[in-house]
């Protein structure tokens, strides 16, 4: 898929990836939802607004349009915020409100969510909202079917909430790698980008994977996707992951202060360098050829 970005076309036979941010602040984290209660989000300082300014520079100063899928908790708080990122030509789209996982939440819940967070995007975007990501990409085999019919039913379009590897946090290893349905009556999936490598899926899709392993990993596995699939990869990243200054939360669990501080520093340029090496776009146009509805407005 070979859409166009703003400042033209890619370059003949160039795949155009999809660059995606998933907008939610340093204490929203999974990694420290066993230590900061959502009670206390309201008292903690915010810094996804700032952070999140520093990421619409980037991608303006690289011709990058993108996706950002924004908590409607952001959106209630931050709707300023929100109109930046739609008024500079991006994406907006649903990373849920609470961000609490979909299996534990169950259906009901899962409706509510995704209702109030559509309403608070929308009214503060002004645009309509199609797309959702799932909180640590928790839909997986016991939500899959119903979680995507729930999001058909309240208006979206297309998820990219399943990601075909093994963590102990999250993942669906067996669930298939490209653009598929996982309910015949739900919205469309597209999985997070992996490299398979014999009997095993490698994520090569961001997040703390980038910043934790070596770049070449990444400037090796997103072509060959592209060329030997034949298909478009799809990178993520947070803002809380290009802000080293950001408060330090002890009480957490050594493994989860690991996973959230280490790379952080160098962050911000490793994106840099990978918006440059490769060429990106918006989920919307990217895949519009999948998406329902979006082929005639790419």
């Amino acid at each position: 898929m070979t859409a166009a970005t703003p400042g033209g076309a890619a370059p003949a036979g160039r795949v155009v990836n999809a660059m995606t941010v998933d907008v939610e602040d340093w204490f929203q984290v999974q990694a420290f939802a066993g230590t900061i209660a959502r009670e206390a989000w309201e008292t903690l300082p915010r810094r996804v607004e700032a952070n999140t300014d520093r990421i619409l520079d980037l991608f303006a100063r690289s011709g990058v349009r993108a996706t950002f899928f924004t908590l409607g908790w952001v959106a209630e708080r931050h709707p300023v915020l929100v109109r930046r990122i739609v008024a500079a030509g991006h994406e907006l789209a649903s990373h849920g409100h609470m961000h609490e996982l979909v299996h534990a939440i169950g259906p009901e819940r899962f409706r509510e969510d995704l209702s109030r967070a559509r309403a608070a995007l929308e009214d503060a975007g002004g645009v309509r909202v199609i797309g959702y990501r799932a909180p640590t990409f928790s839909i997986g085999p016991a939500s899959a079917p119903w979680a995507h019919a729930i999001l058909a039913e309240t208006g979206h379009a297309y998820s990219s909430s399943i990601f075909p590897v093994k963590h102990d946090l999250y993942g669906t290893p067996d669930a298939p790698r490209g653009p598929h349905r996982p309910d015949a009556s739900g919205v469309l999936e597209l999985p997070m980008t992996t490299v398979r490598l014999g009997a095993r899926n490698l994520p090569c899709a961001g997040g703390g994977w980038f910043r934790l392993f070596p770049y070449a990993l990444f400037r090796r596995g997103l072509p060959r996707v592209n060329a030997v699939e034949r298909r478009p990869g799809i990178f993520y990243f947070h803002p809380w992951e290009i802000d080293p200054d950001q408060p330090r939360v002890a009480e957490a669990p050594r493994l989860s202060r690991f996973r959230h501080y280490t790379g952080m520093a160098s962050m911000a340029a490793r994106v840099a360098r990978l918006l440059a090496d490769f060429s990106w776009g918006r989920m919307d146009e990217v895949f519009a050829d999948a998406i329902p509805g979006t082929a005639a407005r790419a």
